[in-house]
């Protein structure tokens, strides 16, 4: 698969972009911690045979920028469309994974004239309205100790499989899931922008608005994501108008990473 990488100053940083394919403009959104590499080519392939997919690192993630935080979901809602002008897109398919799903209804919310589907996964709507995280389950006390003492890319990697994988996929699947961790070191978060995109997260609201969504809408998730509880999927879709709800039975909140193809 050809892929074309390049960077383009937008807003006050300089993104990482990377395109794939002819076809429809497709923008794809990456979640918290993540970057480019994540989507891994097993799922980039069959949709750049039909569209012209651009994927790109989130501020302060990959191989974009990394400034001192905070930042918002507005703030890279501000970044994606910045990076459509760019690409000389007027709109584009958009699909947002995890906080890249926050992004994608912001983006749709403050810009609809430059969405024309929508495909929300493994995400929420912010506020009270959605299902929160357990941060007392041992798999995020561990990722928060890596992130507070500095632990090392490999560390990070390690603790953040069972977070995206479910443990029975992860047994049976050990090829995979070599395969996974090293799209993960590939370019690893600094702690700084980890905190900076948690803050982001933690800190923004859409539920009132979802029901002015008018783009056709798609929403993904797995029954086992521990990341984000599929309930929040059931609220987007009962929220959003036009809106189809897709559940990946054994999926983790890394449920395209888990089966490309099907996804």
């Amino acid at each position: 698969m050809e892929m074309v990488g390049a960077n383009a100053r937008i807003n006050d940083i300089s993104i990482h972009y990377r395109e794939y394919g002819e076809g429809e403009p497709l923008l794809m959104i990456m979640g918290h911690s993540g970057n480019a590499d994540w989507w891994g080519e097993d799922f980039l392939r069959p949709l750049a045979e039909r569209f012209h997919v651009v994927t790109f690192d989130n501020r302060g993630s990959g191989r974009t920028d990394k400034p001192e935080g905070p930042y918002s979901i507005a703030q890279m809602a501000s970044d994606t469309s910045g990076l459509m002008n760019h690409l000389g897109w007027s709109s584009a398919h958009i699909v947002g994974a995890s906080m890249g799903g926050m992004i994608a209804q912001w983006l749709a919310l403050e810009y609809p004239e430059r969405v024309n589907k929508l495909v929300l996964a493994c995400t929420h709507c912010g506020g009270s309205e959605h299902v929160m995280i357990d941060f007392e389950r041992p798999e995020f006390q561990v990722i928060m100790g890596v992130i507070a003492e500095g632990g090392s890319a490999e560390d990070f990697a390690k603790a953040m499989l069972p977070i995206l994988l479910p443990a029975k996929f992860m047994q049976e699947n050990s090829r995979r899931v070599e395969e996974l961790r090293k799209l993960i070191l590939s370019a690893p978060i600094q702690p700084h922008c980890f905190e900076a995109q948690t803050t982001a997260v933690l800190s923004w609201s859409d539920y009132s608005r979802l029901s002015d969504l008018r783009q056709p809408t798609l929403v993904m998730t797995g029954d086992e994501d521990i990341l984000i509880d599929p309930e929040n999927s059931r609220i987007l879709a009962d929220a959003i108008p036009d809106s189809k709800l897709v559940i990946f039975p054994g999926g983790g909140h890394g449920f395209f990473m888990q089966f490309p193809d099907q996804v």
